[in-house]
């Protein structure tokens, strides 16, 4: 496709992969896509690896939990530690680019596209956590993207499924859910990345082909860098358009059209707009400079990394750091007394089992006798322990709840330690919701 049609980058997904990748299957793929263009032409290779329900690699890359879990540990300096790490990784893999970080700020059990991928319900907080994540990512040699302008977790509708639309203008969010947006240009984020999301002057198109919109990031943002488009396949976009919604959004004003439905269509329709003055070959141009400037930074940045520049932080040690200062009690004392034996109730299988490996490996025997302990609100239970966004464990009748936002290993072997007694689970919860006034304060 990129040889065809001489494109500049491509997107991995996860059907782009064999079921659970090793690392070395991912670097046969991102080996392909560099070399499918001549010396001196190089090729952005993307990737969604934000961490928790997006990660795209999954058993490719190293397991990162959502943005929500750095928000819950309040640590600057661990943030940017963890996003250095996590684009190390995928420096290491192949990839110049990670659609991450997530600034939207959410609304918690009503935003369905977003909630657990954002740092939480402050727009100051989540500001922070995005800020450090931008600085972390370019740190450990990637591309970030701040996404998704002007700003998806207030909006109770999935721009997967259609096209939601914002109550406020750009100029009324200014001070809230764009601060973090602001505070990723200021820490020097490459790209923004324009959401599917309508207007109230334009309720009927969305930002990704709205010039209003595109003048609007690039001025109250002060950005003069990378603008792209959420993916162009998405439903909140017209898909029977043949190109059109390429031609559309450059013409609009992003720099980068990602993943239209059709790639091929979309290069000819770019092609034909040229011939005919629809797309004028100076504003191409600018778009251009951008992207190469972008490209080139880059790869300065791999250069150095590849030359010994890389943190000397061990990867696992940092995860583990994430995930035990993440862990967060919904419910109860902020200490546990710790037991010996577990039973564990509720949940899948898959995740019931990997709670029985962290326990056992924290030295906690597992069986039909012990504390019981719950994956699941419905399972009744000494302990409930949640692995997704707080509010999922609202309703359980145990005494005691933890989150710890994620079912990794690490997010879990964070688990394991609480239950045993030798972790203060120390988090603050990111998000209030309706039931979390009984959360303690243990941060």
């Amino acid at each position: 496709m990129i040889e065809d049609n001489h494109l500049g980058g491509a997107i991995v997904m996860a059907d782009n992969l064999p079921e659970n990748p090793t690392p070395d299957q991912v670097k046969n793929v991102t080996e392909a896509v560099n070399g499918a263009r001549s010396t001196g032409q190089p090729v952005s290779i993307g990737v969604d690896q934000e961490g928790g329900p997006v990660s795209r690699l999954s058993t490719g890359a190293l397991p990162f939990p959502p943005l929500m879990a750095l928000g819950a540990a309040q640590d600057p300096e661990l943030t940017q530690t963890a996003t250095q790490v996590q684009a190390q990784n995928l420096t290491d893999l192949g990839f110049t680019i990670d659609f991450a970080p997530t600034a939207d700020v959410t609304t918690g059990e009503k935003d369905v596209a977003i909630n657990v991928r954002s740092a939480g319900d402050d727009h100051k907080d989540v500001a922070e956590v995005v800020a450090q994540a931008a600085t972390g990512y370019h740190l450990g040699g990637v591309a970030s993207s701040a996404k998704h302008f002007p700003g998806h977790g207030r909006l109770h509708s999935d721009s997967h499924e259609s096209l939601p639309v914002s109550k406020k203008s750009i100029k009324e969010l200014e001070d809230t859910e764009l601060l973090p947006f602001k505070t990723a240009v200021r820490a020097g984020v490459p790209m923004v990345m324009m959401g599917h999301i309508g207007l109230p002057d334009a309720k009927t198109t969305p930002s990704t082909l709205n010039k209003d919109a595109y003048k609007a990031l690039r001025d109250t943002l002060d950005f003069d860098g990378v603008i792209i488009t959420d993916a162009l396949n998405m439903k909140a976009v017209d898909q029977n358009q043949s190109g059109g919604e390429t031609v559309g959004a450059l013409s609009a004003g992003a720099d980068i059209a990602v993943m239209p439905p059709d790639s091929a269509a979309a290069q000819q329709a770019v092609v034909k707009a040229m011939k005919n003055g629809d797309l004028k070959k100076d504003a191409l141009q600018k778009k251009a400079e951008r992207v190469v400037a972008m490209q080139l930074a880059t790869a300065e940045t791999q250069k150095t990394i590849a030359g010994g520049g890389a943190s000397a932080e061990d990867p696992q040690e940092v995860l583990a750091d994430v995930a035990e200062t993440s862990l967060t009690v919904l419910k109860g004392e902020c200490t546990f007394a710790g037991t010996d034996s577990i039973s564990i109730v509720g949940g899948s299988e898959k995740e019931k089992s990997a709670l029985a490996d962290a326990a056992k490996d924290a030295g906690l025997a597992v069986g039909s006798e012990g504390t019981r302990v719950s994956l699941s609100p419905n399972t009744s239970a000494e302990v409930a322990v949640g692995t997704a966004a707080p509010w999922t464990m609202r309703n359980t009748s145990a005494n005691t709840a933890v989150t710890a936002y994620d079912s990794n290993p690490d997010a879990l072997g964070a688990v394991a330690k609480w239950l045993k007694g030798d972790l203060t689970a120390t988090g603050t919860l990111p998000v209030e919701y309706d039931g979390s006034a009984k959360a303690p304060s243990c941060g």
